[in-house]
């Protein structure tokens, strides 16, 4: 249950009237209904500090605070309840402050500093604060209202001088303002949330209200709700090719009632009907094909807009538009692999296997980037050491390209990296115009290129940035390491000996292709040697993950896996389409892995089943020294689908119907 509480402690709330009421009757009724109408379950009026830390302790779910003197659409604080971005998150406006307001600074999407020398906006007076930060949330109340007698220092004490309490320009601070300089400083996790389109402003008089609800007055709700569904900022093709007219299909689907996942679904079947296409060959089928992946395209991103503009976010919907958009890509390089091979050239599916391999790499890599970002927002002062060094250069200048944004440079930024769009855009073009084989080597082409100029740069910035990213998460899960690497004695060198790993694949791969092509067979010392450079990367399970690098770890494991993997396949001449659906079952898995460190979830239910890329690879080897490589890839990979579907049903449907009908979770 959602909980809204309009704070009636700010000067505001005394003076500020709504027309057509009774004099002197306050703004925090008004505040009360557009609560109410965004969603709130329960909306109280608090009338000072004391009273809302009370309410705060006895609530179980997520709370929306909000002072009484600001004015803005309902929109705007529904998009506040039901941001997806973090369960604690804070309105954010670009207005000037004023006495008593605190403002903030931002670094990609949250609020890392209240009051900073270099604010990049103002608190817009409303937050909501996720069920685990109630209790911080409670104290900082009570530490305001100066009621914490068990205080070990007479700041928590002292109303005046608790964080927070005394405004910039020394006047006395806003009550809801004092709470979220409080949450700051604990070092909450706080997300922004920025208004756009729709009107929101803090008022302090009858004039700044009527110039306030004016505001509010001219602006057409919906329609600003629905651009808002397209993202700020999208890639090239996405930007000029989908979103001008894809809004028009989400507003369609919301008046006949789709939801999210439906189109996802949609998107799905329209991208395994042109992998289909692809596989038949032809030019008619392949133009269709490519049509048809352009359309799913489309859908891809309507059902993001669709969520946004019905408010309709769920963790379900989240994990599988991530899940939905990998198994798209990849069934459509089977699809291409097949046409190619079908066409002629025998090596299509290795070319798939290529493609998908790299672009699984690439993601592992831009998820820990992404990871290792967000946590040097929370940690300003590593970041801004050493701005004169390469890595310092190369961060401003990035922060300048995305500032300018559409500038020549900053869309050439935006392409170069080789997004989804792109890449859809290419397959579908050099497939209706070329064929398969040519669309696949030309993602090859392209998608080494940006991993190359991207995984150059990310690191000379990573060093810059010594963030330990991996040291503050479950290492041992994200590497996917299972029971057998827990059994290993333990090894420092994370990074160096996963590199090593992956070199001891690869080069157990190319021997194996050499073989084979040679009519001959592969030794049995390469893959076992293979392996011992394997279980020695496992061996970096439990040490320290703290250098400035480490956060390459997981991806070049998943290098490691797949290459190996597939030189299994290959060594033991196993089907082209089997090694390519074993390793795609890999690629759902961790993908799944990944999927959850984005949105903060605890491990799949089934984790320890998979068991950890050291037990594959080991039977795996052994499968090969035995002779039946593609036996062993056949049964493990259909054991990995089966709790890979079971772990989901568990995760999302079973689990969750056990907590609602108050049946307590395993463990």
């Amino acid at each position: 249950m959602t909980l809204a509480i309009v704070l009636a402690a700010d000067p505001a709330a005394g003076h500020l009237t709504e027309p057509g009421r009774p004099a002197g009757e306050p703004l925090t009724e008004r505040l009360a209904a557009q609560w109410r109408r965004a969603g709130a379950d329960d909306v109280r009026i608090a009338a000072d500090l004391t009273e809302l830390a009370d309410l705060v302790a006895a609530a179980t779910g997520p709370v929306l605070v909000s002072g009484a003197d600001l004015v803005a659409h309902t929109a705007v604080l529904k998009h506040l309840a039901t941001s997806p971005v973090g369960p604690t998150v804070a309105l954010v406006l670009t207005d000037p402050p004023a006495p008593g307001q605190a403002t903030v600074r931002e670094e990609r999407g949250q609020v890392v500093e209240v009051d900073a020398a270099d604010a990049t906006g103002v608190f817009g007076g409303a937050l909501r604060v996720g069920a685990a930060d109630l209790p911080a949330l409670a104290d900082a109340a009570r530490r305001a209202a100066g009621a914490a007698p068990d205080a070990p220092d007479a700041r928590l004490t002292d109303p005046a001088s608790a964080p927070g309490v005394g405004a910039a320009d020394g006047g006395p601070r806003n009550a809801v303002d004092r709470l979220v300089a409080d949450l700051a400083a604990r070092g909450t996790l706080i997300f922004a949330q920025r208004v756009r389109l729709l009107v929101a402003h803090r008022v302090g008089d009858e004039a700044q209200r009527d110039a306030a609800e004016a505001a509010v007055a001219a602006v057409d709700e919906d329609r600003a709700e629905l651009k808002l569904s397209v993202k700020e900022r999208d890639d090239f093709f996405t930007t000029f090719f989908v979103s001008t007219w894809s809004p028009y299909v989400t507003k369609a689907a919301a008046r006949i009632g789709i939801g999210p996942t439906g189109v996802t679904m949609v998107s799905v079947a329209f991208a395994v009907a042109a992998a289909v296409l692809f596989g038949v060959g032809g030019r008619p089928a392949l133009v269709a094909g490519a049509v048809l992946l352009y359309l799913g395209f489309v859908l891809d991103c309507v059902d993001g807009q669709l969520a946004r503009y019905t408010r309709h976010f769920s963790a379900w919907g989240g994990w599988l538009d991530t899940m939905a958009d990998r198994f798209k890509e990849y069934v459509v390089y089977a699809g291409l692999g097949f046409g190619a091979t079908h066409a002629g050239f025998r090596d299509g599916w290795a070319l798939a296997l290529a493609a998908m391999t790299l672009q699984t790499v690439r993601h592992m890599t831009d998820t820990w980037y992404g990871a290792l970002h967000d946590e040097a927002a929370r940690r300003p002062k590593v970041v801004t050491a050493d701005a004169g060094g390469i890595g310092g250069k190369l961060n401003a200048a990035s922060t300048r390209v995305q500032a300018d944004t559409g500038s020549v440079s900053y869309w050439l930024k935006r392409t170069v990296v080789f997004p989804i769009g792109e890449r859809w855009a290419l397959i579908a073009i050099a497939a209706a115009l070329f064929g398969p084989l040519v669309a696949l080597v030309a993602v090859l082409v392209w998608g080494a290129l940006a991993f190359a100029y991207t995984g150059g740069l990310r690191t000379l910035r990573a060093r810059w940035m010594r963030v330990p990213v991996m040291a503050t998460v479950d290492a041992g899960l994200h590497r996917d390491d299972g029971l057998l690497a827990r059994t290993l004695p333990t090894t420092r060198r994370p990074l160096l000996l996963a590199v090593l790993g992956a070199l001891g694949a690869a080069g157990t791969l190319v021997w194996a292709l050499l073989a084979v092509h040679g009519g001959g067979d592969l030794p049995v010392f390469v893959p076992v040697l293979a392996l011992v450079l394997l279980l020695g990367a496992a061996q970096a399970s439990r040490a320290p993950h703290d250098g400035s690098l480490d956060w390459l770890v997981p991806a070049a494991l998943r290098a490691a896996e797949y290459l190996f993997a597939i030189a299994v396949g290959v060594a033991g001449r196993a089907p082209a389409w089997l090694i390519f659906g074993y390793v795609l079952v890999l690629t759902l898995h961790h993908y799944d892995l990944t999927a959850r460190l984005e949105k903060r979830q605890s491990a799949p239910p089934l984790h320890a089943a998979t068991l950890g890329w050291p037990g594959r690879s080991l039977l795996l080897a052994i499968g090969l020294i035995a002779g039946y490589a593609s036996i062993a890839l056949a049964t493990l990979g259909a054991y990995l689908l089966v709790v890979f579907v079971a772990s989901v049903v568990l995760a999302w449907v079973v689990l969750p119907a056990r907590a609602r009908g108050g049946v307590r979770s395993p463990g």
